[in-house]
């Protein structure tokens, strides 16, 4: 099972669109919990949580939130970012063989135009970070960022794919 992580600031829509592409996973028994880490939201984030039945954690310290995860795994993603059809199958059977760090493809239906994919920085979790959380809790600081937790690891590529929350804000 894995515990999903998203961080957030005022982006209510964004992560409603998320966490209604994780009920999926969460039906299949394989999403444990989501914890939202919330870095000061004026908007009805919190709301949104509550509702949806995640874990609120306003301004709070990213190693504690990472030891009290449920799951032995951790799947960091960016609040607007949608993991598209048999995401659920292909991380149960990564998770099976005890892989390594890992991140889906990006979607080769829904991406952004040549131009503005050129041109920008990736984020570290435009394409989800699967994290083992053994490994987040070694890498993990009090004040850090999702994004900077993230960066800078080896993954492997899934064969299930992503919709980069980027793609909902262009659209």
């Amino acid at each position: 099972m894995i515990s999903v992580f998203i961080e957030c600031r005022d982006q209510e829509n964004a992560l409603a669109v998320t966490l209604a592409s994780l009920v999926s996973g969460a039906v299949e028994g394989l999403v444990a919990e989501v914890v939202i880490l919330d870095r000061g939201s004026r908007d009805g984030t919190a709301m949104l949580a509550d509702a949806a039945g995640c874990r609120f954690i306003t301004n709070g310290d990213l190693r504690e939130a990472v030891r009290s995860a449920r799951g032995d795994w951790l799947l960091l993603i960016e609040p607007g970012a949608r993991p598209m059809l048999g995401w659920v199958d292909q991380i149960g059977q990564h998770l099976a063989l005890g892989g390594q760090a890992a991140r889906m493809r990006p979607s080769r239906e829904y991406r952004l135009p040549f131009f503005a994919r050129w041109r920008r920085r990736l984020s570290a979790l435009e394409h989800g970070a699967l994290i083992p959380k053994r490994q987040a809790i070694a890498n993990a600081r009090p004040d850090q960022s999702l994004e900077s937790l993230a960066r800078g690891l080896a993954m492997k590529k899934l064969p299930c794919e992503i919709v980069p929350a980027a793609v909902l804000a262009f659209s």
